[in-house]
């Protein structure tokens, strides 16, 4: 099972994306702890009964349909920028200078961080780690392997997501990871030492 098959697929694709749409939509607007399934119903443009026929747990099912969605298509993006990337320090380095500057353009984020920044910080920490962690390592190993190993390319790609997520809910004056100078010299400091390749590089992708 892949770290998204958790949750079943419902059979109307097109719906189904338009209800989780309205959901984000509804917690950019009240925060996830005001918006019911009648908020999420109206934004949709469907009834109450059918939204429970989607996600039958109603606003937990729904949520966590979200997230998933969210951790899916964050990190599908994050590996299309890695493509091509021209040795092992360019990948690390593109890995969290990428996904910083996702979180940071994501506008939706902000404004629940502004609004609910416990919730996001319980969120991306707490509840929804496990999920970021299967989903990066999933994805990530292929390109970290051929320099480390494939596990050790599970542990570099799990110390990097709390590394780009801790930085991120708690700047700091001294690393700026969305900055490619700063993050080279955070990565050879403390990343290549840590996780140094274990063979030669591939050739190029």
């Amino acid at each position: 099972m892949t770290p998204l098959e958790g949750i079943a697929a419902p059979a109307e694709t097109s719906l189904t994306d338009r209800v989780l749409d309205a959901t984000l939509v509804c917690c950019e607007r009240w925060g996830q702890a005001k918006v019911t399934i009648d908020d999420i119903a109206g934004e949709a443009g469907c009834s109450r009964a059918t939204l429970y026929r989607l996600f039958p747990g109603g606003r937990d099912t729904l949520f966590e349909a979200l997230r998933a969605r969210q951790t899916a298509e964050f990190f599908a993006a994050l590996s299309e920028q890695l493509t091509g990337a021209s040795g092992y320090e360019e990948l690390v380095v593109r890995s969290v200078v990428e996904a910083t500057r996702s979180l940071e353009a994501d506008q939706g984020l902000k404004v629940m961080l502004a609004s609910e920044p416990g919730e996001v910080a319980h969120q991306l920490t707490v509840e929804g780690f496990p999920r970021i962690v299967a989903v990066g390592t999933e994805l990530l190993t292929p390109f970290f392997a051929p320099h480390i190993g494939e596990a050790r390319s599970a542990q570099l790609a799990e110390w990097l997501s709390r590394v780009v997520l801790s930085y991120f809910l708690a700047p700091s004056s001294h690393v700026e990871l969305s900055d490619v100078a700063s993050a080279t010299a955070f990565v050879r400091s403390f990343v290549l030492p840590a996780f140094p390749p274990s063979r030669d590089p591939s050739p190029e992708r």
